[in-house]
């Protein structure tokens, strides 16, 4: 593969939260980050003639991962860590109105840049890029083509690796090598009552598993794809240990770093982004202009919009109290990880064919009829990666009184949300299981009224959004996505 890097010093020594998020704009001579660039762009953008200084590869035959659709791959080194930073770069539109900023999106908890990027047809970057909008899709460490310096991005770790037949022999050599990795992380023993009754339960998978595909085959033919899957998490398993951080690390670490980049690529006139934020991407953007806020800093944002994000759950029924279960345990058996991507893969297989054992997974994600099932397919295949148990235990704190607050437990984000003066455009759907609208009003209630738009999509009669519907749902693009590209024009303005 054909790539160059551009090793050049960080612009400045990040020194204490306040230093985190003063994102001063760099000199025209200044050292910028390290960082690797990989592929180049299809487009003839010659110029910056869009008020933008954008930058045209060096080369533009390298080469980039399949996954990976966007014009450019670029990869930014979090200073301090280990970790290179994956940022999907869509160039705007020459045909398209001269932007001032470049756009940032953030996706959710647990999953990679693919969401945004779903299909040509389904694809909300490029949407914005064809607006004219230099949009870059940020997959913080751990997620999709993000990757420790020297190894490869979860993307290709975790990517199905065979399409071969299992036999029923791999399927239940399969879980029991699953089962008894699962039992290293138990200090009880591997003769322990629970060891046992992982070791029971993994059989009897297996064997309801392969009876049902001898009873009924042309049912029940997915034993291969779950499998797979299978050793999809066997695989995240092996990187378990180097999955060590929380919701602050993003914020601190790897939001600062790629603001600062992206800012330093550009060179937008008053050194401010445009952002927008779905679910765990929303609630950053909260947090960072709450931060600053405090800290009495400039978050560098000309505005923000969020996708069904809250920093409140409290007063909302949402799914994912379902978490709060599945926290303390995993907090008191020492498990680091929880392998959404694969167990999703796994579980999508009982919610979208007979007897349809897990169909109550989908909605969560798409409400009935707003993706076609083979997007659907590919989102709940491809989009989801491992997440860290502590970065799970810090979210859950968004159900406590006062909503989500540091590691520390003593920094409450919401308190300080109220003296921002960015514009903040919050969007809900009004079938959004994970976060409804009650919660994104929670965290809306506390801007300033002057600041803030609160909008919920989906009718009494249809159509309905879910939680992935705001950015994918086959509506969106004529429902939804007017009213972003309207907020987006608003503020765009220097």
């Amino acid at each position: 593969m054909a790539v160059f890097q551009l090793d050049i010093r960080p612009a400045t020594r990040i020194a204490g939260v306040a230093a985190l998020y003063h994102l001063k704009k760099p000199a025209a001579s200044g050292p910028r980050p390290n960082i690797l660039r990989v592929g180049s762009s299809a487009r003839n953008i010659a110029g910056p003639g869009n008020g933008l200084a954008v930058k045209k590869n060096a080369e533009n035959n390298n080469e980039k991962p399949d996954t990976c659709t966007a014009d450019e791959l670029h990869y930014v080194t979090v200073s301090g860590s280990e970790w290179r930073l994956a940022l999907w770069r869509y160039l705007p539109s020459p045909k398209a109105k001269p932007r001032n900023h470049p756009l940032l999106l953030l996706s959710g908890l647990g999953t990679n840049a693919i969401g945004f990027d779903l299909s040509p047809e389904s694809s909300f970057a490029r949407s914005m890029s064809n607006q004219g909008f230099d949009t870059w899709t940020l997959e913080v460490r751990g997620a999709g083509l993000s990757a420790l310096v020297g190894d490869h991005g979860e993307g290709e770790i975790t990517e199905i690796v065979s399409k071969s037949k299992k036999s029923p022999s791999k399927l239940s050599e399969t879980l029991v090598r699953l089962s008894e990795r699962f039992l290293g992380y138990f200090d009880e023993g591997r003769n322990s009552v629970m060891a046992c009754q992982i070791r029971d339960l993994s059989q009897k998978l297996v064997n309801i598993i392969e009876g049902q595909r001898s009873v009924a085959p042309h049912i029940f033919g997915f034993p291969d794809n779950f499998s797979t899957a299978l050793e999809k998490l066997l695989k995240q398993l092996d990187l378990i240990e180097k999955y060590d951080w929380d919701f602050d690390h993003h914020l601190e670490d790897d939001l600062p770093a790629v603001i600062g980049y992206i800012r330093s690529e550009c060179r937008p006139k008053d050194g401010k982004l445009l952002a927008i934020g779905h679910s765990m991407g929303g609630i950053l953007l909260y947090a960072l202009l709450s931060r600053c806020c405090f800290e009495g800093m400039d978050p560098g944002l000309a505005s923000v919009i969020t996708l069904g994000s809250s920093l409140d759950y409290t007063s909302s029924k949402s799914s994912l109290k379902l978490l709060l279960p599945v926290a303390d345990p995993a907090k008191a058996v020492n498990v680091p990880v929880i392998p959404l991507g694969a167990l999703l893969s796994a579980a999508h297989t009982f919610a979208s064919r007979p007897p349809y054992v897990l169909s109550w997974l989908n909605p969560q994600i798409s409400a009935p009829g707003m993706m076609h099932p083979e997007l659907l397919e590919k989102l709940v295949l491809n989009n989801f990666c491992t997440v860290p148990a502590k970065l799970l235990l810090q979210l859950t704190t968004a159900f406590e009184d006062g909503g989500l607050r540091d590691r520390s437990g003593s920094f409450l984000y919401k308190d300080h949300l109220g003296k921002t003066n960015v514009p903040v455009l919050a969007i809900a759907g009004d079938q959004d299981l994970i976060c409804p609208p009650e919660a994104v009003y929670e965290t809306v209630k506390v801007i300033p009224k002057h600041l803030v738009t609160y909008r919920v999509f989906g009718e009494p009669s249809g159509p309905h959004y879910a939680h992935y519907d705001l950015v994918g749902g086959r509506l969106a693009v004529n429902q939804v996505y007017p009213s972003i590209i309207n907020f987006l024009n608003q503020h765009d303005i220097i």
